[in-house]
């Protein structure tokens, strides 16, 4: 859990955040366009590694991530690329707390933390899937709790890679259309995409 935490401060002590931006994906898209055409699967798999890694250390920014993924990879290619990013560092996290702090995070819970549990208790496939079609808590939140409250691997995994799907395929259908707002030479803000 220290590593996580070392390279979450590490991220924004660097000030690596200025990358995931639109403004960065409009400054460079010409030059992401280029290489991810020329490096196909390379391209894809270490978008899915960056995305697996902000995702593990719950670094904001799955939006833009997700819009850069349609962008650059367009609708189904994209999604898969997203769903399988997010996937694998939801997995990574929900480990790193299973093993690493699960225990101490339990009995400090409180609030609506603690009401999760009764949920997860009753039917954990079902409350973790309503969880991530209907993100009502953010989705590092809904990665650590489970871990929590002992929800299997099997179940984490399963429920997360199919809730996710319907959000991501959102955000990227925006990703794969942001081509012509980019071509324009402006940067739409992500209130007006939300």
């Amino acid at each position: 859990m220290a590593v996580l935490l070392a390279g979450l401060v590490a991220f924004f002590s660097f000030g690596l955040q200025e990358y995931i931006s639109l403004e960065f994906l409009r400054e460079n898209r010409l030059e992401l366009q280029s290489w991810t055409e020329r490096h196909g699967v390379t391209a894809v798999l270490m978008f899915v590694c960056l995305y697996a890694v902000s995702t593990s250390l719950s670094i904001p920014g799955g939006v833009v991530l997700s819009i850069a993924g349609g962008f650059l990879f367009g609708l189904l290619a994209g999604t898969i690329a997203v769903v399988l990013g997010a996937t694998i560092g939801a997995v990574g996290i929900f480990l790193a707390v299973r093993f690493g702090l699960g225990d101490s995070l339990t009995k400090g819970a409180r609030g609506s933390v603690k009401k999760m549990e009764a949920g997860f208790q009753e039917n954990a496939f079902q409350y973790l899937l309503i969880l991530r079609l209907v993100p009502l808590f953010p989705f590092f939140v809904v990665n650590i709790v489970p871990a929590m409250f002992g929800v299997p691997l099997r179940v984490f995994v399963l429920t997360t890679c199919i809730g996710i799907i319907p959000g991501t395929f959102a955000y990227v259908s925006v990703g794969n259309g942001i081509g012509a707002v980019f071509a324009l030479g402006q940067t739409p803000g992500l209130e007006v995409l939300l």
